[in-house]
């Protein structure tokens, strides 16, 4: 046709067409998979019995669901305060649907991404199979046994998690990650059918090798067209097709290699992403369409210079972080989790270590997007258990299944940088750890090659008790899986004394720090706490000079375990040396469960830099002043003493040459950090009124920050995070709670109890104050207060509009925020 010769209105008119069916072929595609969270029933059988009576009562709900954190804590839960003192159980799920005749020559499968623990699935009385691991995301195909039209299809699932301990640490109950209904032709992308590569990569050009596993479920074999579109910011920038040959029942595997000029190569700073939609045409029709995110960068693993990203030295700052959400406990919120990287990078964090088990997928997406370094973590345990009912019962059946499918669900995801094997495995130091190490790994290369293998040992060196520094010459013995010969690099679990002596210990393996410092504080708290211990042999070394004499308190926050270091120790000699490739804190935010070396009341941990409702802690602005540009100054403690007690008084700065201290207008002298120094302390008699800190460069101010005596207790504030979220019944406005007196300065041993109430729709879904010891539920409309702060998280309904929030307490000003649905 000479469109040339055309009316303007006709041309308009024909790609106006071409771009109706393009778009309803995209919006066909958009139904491949679908979110299946919403209007499920649910049933907790209390009674432990493997069944479920005609009586039982039903509750509907919306996943990800967890159950345990609506329970009660109570020290005599099995699973014990080292699985957060809440309770299991077994629980049912239920969910009825219906679906079109003409969805009858399509393949159906559901998708759970993970289901905490021991699930068991039935579609319509069928048996589909079941699950023991509660970390992992699988996958059953439900066609056979569907009904279509106006017959209704149940789903049922069991979950047990009624034996415990069975996890490390807190785990939940129930589907707790995201369900998908998955829809395709009978010819099409296999689940996790994809696996981008780009193994020659440079500013110029990109190679990008793509291999799709396709599946034929026809009753004959088919010949078809695949095509693969690489898209960046959904632009096209390149592709490539191919015929090929499938025999029925069969899957088969794709080879295509494309060329991405001028590549905007993914970084910590710039995350760039491409996406490659992978079309398969059969008899002229587009009949499947699956999109992969990727990311182009070169990277690696430096004996001497550390790690390598598109050829730039970079130092991986990494916190470890546990699955919970805190007062949200395990239940997948993409949200949730962004806050928490949110505020990790604010930090100044670059990497997280998903420990001790494969995240959920959200977690890895964000990564994606935000830019971490991520090192991704099949096991906590192989063969030899760790608590009584734990993953080790299964091991034998499940480990190749469950650490296969972790590897072919994320290896396309360009966060993800080395692959770790087990975390602190028992067998590690037998032959038996070696002989396993080497099944995992050659595993792990045969399904990607791209990465190296990791596992993270507690430690890779036999050490000595007595000899804490290690200063040795000649190498030291590794532990069995260390030597051998599995991992591509060595991953530390604390013994910081040892990372100097990595090149004499292993001098042909990189280093990195996979698990650090276990330092302890509660946020605010500044009394010396050895009295509150009672059964565990810590040696409580508070980094201040003098000791810790008996009238002062001490200004830094936190201790150290046995095993562990205080914050500034690992750092500094991470810092120190380029061929330590970098590390990762245990941990970035308090969890729940392992309270160690606590007891009961003490039902979370105390090792987070950020508390459980996600208050920073003091620490967290050591590592902001070293890890940002942003000026920092943050001086501690709060200034609410007892006159003449002596306090100490240190300050976290950079940007600056010094920091001088001010008490009521009066010099306390001025501070320079010298040697390898990472704050500066003043110590003195308290006296009440204004502590002032100003930094300075170059005689120049650069920051001041003010801390006041604060009178009684008088009025509440509300500061929201986002005032505007989405009104999709999943979005979240997290609203902090400060308690002041009347001129507006923190009350800082403000533990009031604080009640919420929400008009215009909208849930409150959480409240938290990070104290580990506080037992009120997460899931009330009341919580008290700790050291001043409490946090309520609302979740947003399906209509659009403003809701008010408003906080009230006995004997203070209440407060109130509005927060829009849109």
């Amino acid at each position: 046709m000479n469109f040339r010769k055309l009316n303007p209105l006709y041309i308009l008119f024909f790609f106006s067409l071409f771009s109706c069916q393009e778009e309803e072929e995209k919006a066909a595609f958009e139904d491949r998979e679908i979110a299946f969270n919403s209007d499920w029933q649910f049933h907790l059988n209390e009674s432990g019995n493997d069944s479920i009576s005609e009586n039982a009562e039903w509750r509907t709900l919306h996943l990800p669901h967890d159950w345990s954190i609506e329970g009660k804590f109570s020290q005599e839960h099995p699973a014990g305060t080292g699985g957060g003192a809440l309770p299991g159980g077994m629980g049912w799920y239920k969910k009825s649907f219906t679906l079109e005749e003409s969805d009858s020559t399509k393949v159906t499968s559901v998708m759970f991404d993970g289901v905490y623990h021991n699930s068991e699935v039935w579609i319509n009385g069928n048996y589909l199979g079941n699950r023991p691991n509660g970390y992992m995301g699988f996958q059953y195909e439900l066609t056979p046994y569907l009904n279509y039209g106006e017959v209704e299809n149940e789903l049922l699932v069991k979950v047990d998690n009624s034996e415990q301990p069975n996890s490390r640490w807190y785990s939940g109950s129930g589907i707790y990650r995201n369900v998908w209904l998955i829809s395709t032709n009978k010819l099409h992308v296999a689940k996790w059918g994809t696996f981008v590569t780009t193994p020659e990569v440079s500013k110029d050009s990109a190679t990008v090798n793509i291999e799709t596993t396709i599946a034929n479920k026809y009753p004959e074999a088919k010949n078809a067209v695949i095509r693969t579109i690489i898209l960046r910011n959904g632009t096209e920038v390149t592709s490539a097709s191919e015929e090929f040959s499938i025999d029925k029942d069969r899957e088969h595997k794709i080879q295509q290699t494309a060329t991405v000029d001028q590549p905007e190569l993914w970084s910590v700073e710039n995350p760039g992403l491409y996406t490659a939609v992978t079309e398969i045409e059969l008899d002229g029709e587009i009949v499947d369409r699956y999109e992969t995110p990727f990311g182009i960068r070169s990277f690696e693993f430096d004996l001497e210079e550390g790690f390598i990203l598109n050829g730039e030295q970079i130092k991986i700052k990494g916190v470890c972080l546990h699955h919970d959400l805190g007062p949200l406990g395990t239940a997948i919120n993409t949200r949730a989790i962004e806050r928490q990287l949110e505020i990790m990078q604010e930090m100044g964090v670059n990497g997280i270590r998903t420990a001790h088990n494969p995240p959920a997928p959200e977690l890895l997406e964000l990564c994606d997007k935000m830019g971490f370094i991520v090192q991704d973590e099949s096991f906590d345990i192989w063969e030899q258990g760790k608590t009584e009912h734990d993953y080790s019962n299964y091991w034998d059946e499940w480990y190749e299944r469950d650490h296969t499918d972790m590897l072919l669900r994320d290896r396309n995801h360009p966060s993800i940088f080395m692959w770790s094997i087990g975390n602190e495995i028992p067998e590690q130091w037998s032959e038996r750890g070696a002989e396993i190490g080497r099944e995992l790994a050659k595993i792990t290369r045969k399904i990607d090659s791209t990465r190296p293998v990791t596992a993270a040992m507690n430690p890779p060196v036999h050490t000595s008790d007595d000899d804490v520094t290690l200063q040795f010459d000649e190498p030291q013995q590794p532990n069995a899986l260390a030597g051998s010969g599995a991992l591509d690099i060595i991953g530390y679990n604390y013994a910081h004394q040892t990372y100097p002596k990595h090149q004499v210990n292993f001098p042909n393996t990189p280093f990195i720090a996979t698990e650090t410092t276990s330092a302890l504080a509660t946020r605010g708290y500044y009394e010396f706490p050895s009295d509150t211990i009672k059964i565990w042999p810590v040696r409580w070394d508070i980094p201040f000079d003098g000791g810790n004499p008996d009238n002062t308190i001490s200004a830094f926050d936190q201790v150290r375990t046995p095993w562990g270091s205080t914050h500034e120790e690992t750092w500094k000699i991470i810092k120190k040396h380029d061929f330590l490739s970098g590390f990762y804190i245990w941990t970035g935010f308090d969890y729940l469960g392992e309270p160690t070396p606590y007891t009961w009341p003490s039902r979370s941990s105390y090792f987070g830099i950020v508390d459980l409702a996600g208050f920073p802690k003091d620490s967290y602005y050591m590592y902001k002043s070293e890890w940002t540009d942003e000026d920092v100054l943050h001086i501690l403690p709060h200034w609410n003493w007892e006159e003449g007690q002596t306090v100490d008084v240190w300050a976290y700065y950079n940007n600056a040459d010094e920091v001088e201290l001010f008490v009521n207008g009066e010099s306390k002298g001025i501070k320079r950090k010298e040697g390898d120094d990472l704050h500066v302390m003043w110590r003195f008699p308290y006296e009440a009124g204004t502590l002032k800190a100003v930094s300075r460069k170059d005689g120049a101010t650069v920051l001041e920050k003010v801390v006041k005596t604060a009178g009684e207790p008088a009025v509440l504030i509300l500061k929201v995070d986002r005032e505007s979220i989405k009104a999709d019944g999943q979005d979240l406005s997290f609203i902090t709670v400060t308690i002041t007196d009347e001129d507006g300065t923190l009350a800082p041993r403000a533990n009031n109890l604080v009640q919420f109430e929400l008009n215009g729709g909208g849930k409150i879904v959480g409240v938290a104050s990070g104290d580990p010891t506080n037992h009120e539920s997460f899931k009330g409309t009341k919580h008290s207060a700790l050291n001043g702060k409490v946090l309520v998280i609302v979740q947003s309904g399906k209509n659009a509009g403003a809701v008010e929030l408003t906080a009230t307490s006995e004997g203070l000003e209440s407060a109130s925020t509005t927060i829009t649905f849109e």
